[in-house]
């Protein structure tokens, strides 16, 4: 429940206005409800002559009660209408009355549920820009640890269950208690003793719905992470759809997938069965409960103990009825919630996710680098109780410098210039731009600081000009077509069938994977940073792209600060400094002929590349 209502207090809050309209419009409507109902017994009374007695006008400013003038003018103005217009003529100006009573009943019924389709649409809508607003926040071994389809699951179905159980349960819980208290207050106005009675029996109504809703949320709980699992599956099936063509293992993801969707089905069968079983239950509870009543009531009328006539007890029923409908709508809302609340619960594991990379009390602020990165004595690694992946690593890069890392695979050379924009935060050592500590500076002003080409070649589903200008404010055609040529890509940009403003697909997909390459080293180029992070920013370029690239970046470091990750060593050879990484330490250093001369690791991955 703590769950429930800090929900709708940051969520539900801002729409205040919207609740206080439907409050308004549910109170209405139960005052013209319980009003027809109250208007309309004495009339009949008169009007079939059950009510013999002749009554004359009281005074509105007389000094009897409220309540006893106008119950009397009421009967009254009726015996007026049926001396005057007769019985039947009478009968069709109270329809008439009931009509009207009733537009502006289910008017105000329509302007309550009207008011709360904003707000319900408002608070959908805040949660999953609050979700992605987290997911760009989160630091990248958030993702590591959690699979993309469950994230994209909990953004999808347990929003969507969070709008269909809680949000759709908001008006029956806004109505609900007004009509409730309303009904009740009737009640008691016109028998306390049976009304007492009614809340005596009532409890047994609310424990036997109670005992089936227990296990709601947990079974809730398994099915959405079963969603969750259906999602990843399918996610890593489009990411992986080469790979299962070209092993013929396309039965073996189907026989995968349809094991997983079964046990959801087996799960969501317990859960809609518990849910359904809300309103027969409810339905068969309230019917007793009338029951009840119509013979404890009619005992006490018959054994004349009762201050109430039959007409009355009449009336006392017709109320007690329309109180049983918002108890059912109570009841079902009570299934509603608990099986939303898993959804909630498992979309607050992303809202509540710690973020370790803080931003600084008192940023430093920093334009550009002026003197020198340096890594002194940094030591990393992904959890607390895990192996170091760099250790004890100690480095310099002077601006305008390039130094390389070399080292096989696994041996901490991409973690290493990860640590450099803060994807991840050090354990030991510092890390300084211009003898500052870099977690003393804005995260964004130090990330504007740092350009990335990496081995993957990142695009996005749009043209070839938003992913060149991609992060770069008002960028104009021309500096896009001038970053393009210096990477080599603007030829092939220009026999596309609308050049620049041509779609380039899902993840680039319409385009080779040198292509890509080049179009990711075209981004960084375009963006003009000071520091230059590239991670085997050439290795799928072909050998004539790959001159060619390679010329345009030499060109570009010339007058940058670049660290270069690199397998292939003919690509950094002209390198100010190469350092060998070796699990995780830096095992040599130098320049290419100084590391040739020392015959070490350098000296045997060389001799490797040129066989």
């Amino acid at each position: 429940m703590k769950e429930f209502i800090s929900i709708l207090r940051t969520y539900a809050w801002p729409y205040k206005g919207y609740l206080a309209g439907s409050l308004f419009f549910n109170l209405l409507s139960a005052i013209l409800n319980v009003f027809s109902f109250m208007s309309l017994m004495p009339m009949l009374n008169l009007l079939f002559s059950i009510d013999k007695e002749t009554y004359a006008f009281m005074p509105w400013d007389g000094p009897e009660s409220l309540k006893d003038i106008v119950i009397n003018n009421l009967y009254y103005y009726t015996q007026e209408m049926v001396a005057t217009y007769g019985p039947s003529l009478t009968l069709l100006y109270i329809g008439l009355f009931l009509i009207v009573s009733t537009l502006l009943k289910t008017g105000s019924y329509f302007a309550s549920a009207g008011i709360m389709v904003p707000l319900r649409t408002g608070i959908i809508r805040d949660i999953r820009n609050a979700i992605y607003r987290k997911i760009t926040t989160l630091p990248l071994s958030f993702f590591s640890e959690e699979r993309k389809g469950d994230i994209i699951a909990r953004m999808s179905g347990d929003v969507q269950e969070i709008e269909n159980s809680i949000t759709g349960s908001l008006e029956m819980l806004v109505k609900n208690p007004i009509l409730i208290v309303c009904y009740l207050g009737v009640l008691f106005y016109t028998s306390w003793q049976l009304t007492l009675f009614t809340l005596l029996v009532m409890p047994l109504l609310v424990w036997a719905l109670s005992s089936i809703v227990r296990k709601l949320k947990r079974q809730s709980l398994e099915a959405q992470s079963k969603w969750s699992e259906i999602m990843s599956q399918l996610e890593e099936t489009l990411g992986g759809m080469r790979i299962i063509k070209a092993f013929t293992a396309e039965q073996k993801m189907v026989d995968r997938f349809e094991g997983i969707t079964d046990s959801n089905r087996r799960l969501l069968i317990k859960v809609n069965l518990r849910q359904s079983l809300a309103h027969p239950v409810s339905e068969f509870l309230g019917t007793v409960l009338i029951v009840l009543v119509l013979w404890y009531g009619g005992t006490l009328i018959f054994a004349n103990q009762s201050s109430i006539d039959a007409p009355t007890f009449i009336f006392y029923m017709v109320i007690l009825y329309s109180l049983i409908q918002p108890l059912k709508d109570f009841s079902k809302a009570a299934y509603n919630i608990p099986k939303g609340m898993a959804s909630v619960e498992r979309v607050n594991k992303i809202l509540h996710a710690e973020n370790p990379i803080k931003e600084p009390e008192h940023p430093v602020e920093i334009h550009s680098l002026e003197d020198a990165i340096e890594f002194r004595d940094v030591t990393f690694r992904y959890t607390d109780d895990g192996r170091n992946i760099v250790e004890h690593i100690n480095l310099t890069v002077r601006k305008g410098q390039t130094v390389a890392l070399v080292g096989q695979s696994g041996a901490g050379k991409s973690t290493l210039v990860d640590l450099l924009p803060r994807y991840h935060d050090i354990q030991e050592g510092q890390i300084l731009l211009d003898g500052t500590d870099i977690r003393q500076y804005r995260i964004a002003d130090l990330r504007s600081l740092i350009g990335n080409v990496n081995q993957e070649a990142i695009l996005f589903n749009d043209t070839f000009f938003n992913n060149i200008a991609f992060g770069v404010k008002n960028a104009t055609l021309q500096q896009v077509i001038e970053a393009a040529k210096i990477a080599n890509a603007h030829d092939f940009i220009m026999e596309t069938e609308l050049g620049y403003d041509t779609p380039i697909g899902d993840r680039g997909c319409r385009i080779s994977g040198g292509q890509r390459q080049r179009i990711s080293i075209a981004r960084a180029i375009l963006k003009n940073p000071d520091i230059l992070i590239l991670d085997e920013a050439t290795s799928a370029l072909d050998t004539e792209s790959e001159r060619l690239v390679q010329e345009a970046l030499d060109r570009l470091m010339k007058t940058r600060t670049t660290i270069a990750i690199a397998h292939r060593l003919s690509t950094i050879r002209s390198a100010d400094e190469i350092c060998v990484l070796h699990e995780g330490r830096i095992v040599e250093r130098g320049t290419h002929a100084e590391l040739i001369a020392l015959g070490g690791y350098y000296k045997r991955l060389n001799d490797m590349q040129q066989l």
